[in-house]
């Protein structure tokens, strides 16, 4: 029979039980972790989101209470009062918080009972599916506790760090308009307007945008975005991001401010709080040392350019590579002369999946070294390349060639494997940059056309902007990412403030002034009210948390994720609705 909670009130959480508070009568409430039942003893850890506290019931002192405590089974709820008492040093648990101290039972009511649960709380080895499929259970493990504690205590940081600033926290619409952003749109019907759609917001960039044209000047919010895309581990359906505006401003102005956030962020954390300034790199320097937007600086392996070595040269693939105005860029592996074929080829695999044609490889040896492109550099070429690599006996030199952006981009992924498999990553160090002056415009051969690399919004380099009627592949972006080894924590930009600049990127994007203003006329309207130079970040609050928190997946710091088709299986979502709920919307399901 259960009971009722009446006026039992806790005294104390489960792991907050020290020395100090051994004699004093507690009153514990938490669910069964687990349990010992030694005869005429038994143990039972009680848990709640704080810890993990060891309570005895004991024979010799109330039988009738340790019979009644036998009932209960793991996961269930119950209230506890009792003695603390001090173990014997001997039985000392190290693994505990509270291990030093128990507490002998005296009272005891079953709040609720519970069916055996579809795997263990404690000592979990479920399938990650059916984790999710019982996410309320799931979230009981103290791993996903400690993660949801850190998440609260990074936007807890977040918001004393930008108040101490003077922003202000703002929200933004959730049911807006749907606009371009290089993703699809979550669209939501408008009963009053049949026909017609809101969207979820992919952020709230154009309006935090015109929070700037308001004159709120410092802007911040935790906003939900949504973005109807494939997923991956690091990616969902809806997340948050730390959204962050602010007028008058420069992209050193941006770093100033973000550079402590992300500095109380350690410190909340339990890290040792990064050096500031942060590093700064410019996204060219980026892509031509370690082929990445966002590279691990835990480890060197930094490219070498071998252009001029193949330029003309008797190994056509390469030569070719060049004269078409590509790269052939090379990577130093110390100790790899050693690797075995089937070790090598798994690399040329690897840099296939990325996009690359194949990658060439020299083994450098004493004497002869060991390469297929022998026959056609012979030794003294397979030297000169050996020397402008700088590489020494011992070690293997790999080889990309094709177009700039995919021969840095393909070799980058495998620096990235090569760091993995030979441990060269130093995980108990932390490497943070800025990495900035991107690219305003990227090319897309499959449609012909240009597209904006981070969002139309973003203002050019103030030399480039005569470029926006040439070469716009010349032009330079005043965006910034933050990089935390080798993740992207966020990005942002100093934004176009003025009417003109902007008609001239639309054009640019290939956007007529009708399309412009169908998309975008309430904000191209603001615009011209006096728009104060402004920019901001926003970064991933979800992707910071994962990050601080150890966690393998963004799914670990969100509470009720999706998986990788969309789909909830807790709530079983998405899912069909009543006709007469579509009909009141004036839809017509082709499903």
């Amino acid at each position: 029979m259960l009971d009722h909670l009446g006026q039992t009130k806790r005294t104390h959480h489960c792991g907050e039980l020290r020395p100090e508070h051994v004699g004093q009568t507690v009153t514990l409430m938490g669910w069964v972790n687990s349990y010992r039942d030694h005869g005429s003893l038994l143990f039972v850890h009680l848990r709640d989101r704080a810890g993990i506290t060891q309570v005895v019931f004991d024979e010799e002192r109330d039988a009738e209470l340790l019979a009644r405590a036998r009932q209960a089974r793991s996961e269930f709820v119950l209230a506890v009062t009792g003695t603390c008492i001090a173990r014997d040093e001997k039985n000392f648990n190290p693994n505990m918080t509270t291990g030093e101290i128990e507490v002998l039972a005296t009272e005891l009511k079953v709040l609720n009972d519970a069916q055996t649960p579809p795997f263990e709380i404690d000592n979990c080895r479920a399938a990650e599916d059916l984790r999710l499929k019982y996410r309320y259970l799931d979230l009981r493990r103290p791993e996903m506790q400690h993660n949801f504690r850190m998440r609260h205590q990074l936007a807890l940081a977040t918001r004393r760090v930008l108040d101490a600033q003077g922003f202000y926290e703002i929200e933004t619409p959730i049911l807006t308009k749907s606009t371009p952003e290089g993703a699809r749109d979550y669209l939501v019907p408008a009963r009053t307007a049949p026909g017609k759609f809101f969207a979820l917001p992919q952020s709230p960039q154009l309006f935090k945008q015109l929070l700037m044209i308001s004159g709120m000047e410092r802007y911040f919010q935790i906003a939900r975005c949504f973005r109807d895309e494939d997923l991956r581990a690091d990616r969902q359906p809806e997340f948050t991001q730390i959204d962050i505006e602010m007028s008058f401003v420069q992209p050193e102005d941006i770093f100033n401010t973000i550079e402590p956030l992300i500095v109380e962020c350690f410190k909340v954390a339990g890290l040792a709080p990064p050096a500031t300034p942060f590093l700064r790199m410019p996204y060219n320097d980026a892509m031509n040392r370690f082929g990445s937007d966002k590279p691990d600086l835990r480890f060197g392996t930094e490219f070498v350019d071998l252009s001029e070595q193949f330029a003309g040269g008797p190994f056509p693939v390469f030569a070719d590579a060049v004269k078409k105005g590509g790269a052939i860029k090379a990577l130093v592996v110390p100790g790899a002369a050693t690797w075995s074929r089937k070790q090598f080829d798994e690399i040329v695999e690897h840099a296939k999946k990325y996009g690359a044609a194949g990658l060439a490889y020299i083994q450098v040896q004493e004497g002869e070294s060991k390469s297929a492109l022998t026959k056609f550099l012979g030794a003294d070429g397979i030297n000169a390349v050996i020397a402008a690599a700088g590489a020494k006996v011992g070690d293997a030199i790999l080889m990309i060639g094709g177009k700039w952006d995919l021969a840095c981009e393909s070799l980058g992924q495998v620096r990235l494997e090569i760091g993995r498999r030979e441990k060269l990553i130093n995980e108990g160090e932390n490497k943070l940059l800025w990495v900035v002056d991107f690219p305003m415009f990227e090319y897309h051969d499959g449609d012909g056309r240009w597209y904006a690399k981070h969002h139309p919004f973003t203002s050019p380099v103030d030399d480039d902007i005569e470029n926006l009627e040439g070469d716009l592949g010349a032009v330079r972006a005043k965006a910034y990412d933050l990089v935390f080894n080798g993740s992207e924590l966020g990005g942002g930009s100093i934004r176009i403030h003025r009417s003109d600049v902007q008609a001239k990127i639309f054009k640019a994007l290939g956007l007529s002034e009708s399309e412009a203003r169908e998309k975008f006329g309430f904000f191209l309207d603001a615009l011209s009210y006096g728009t104060p130079p402004h920019g901001g970040i926003a970064l991933g609050l979800d992707r910071l948390t994962m990050l601080f928190a150890g966690a393998k997946s963004l799914r670990d710091v969100i509470a009720f994720p999706k998986v990788a088709s969309g789909s909830d299986l807790m709530t079983d979502s998405p899912s069909t609705v009543a006709p007469e709920q579509l009909a009141e919307l004036k839809i017509k399901s082709l499903a």
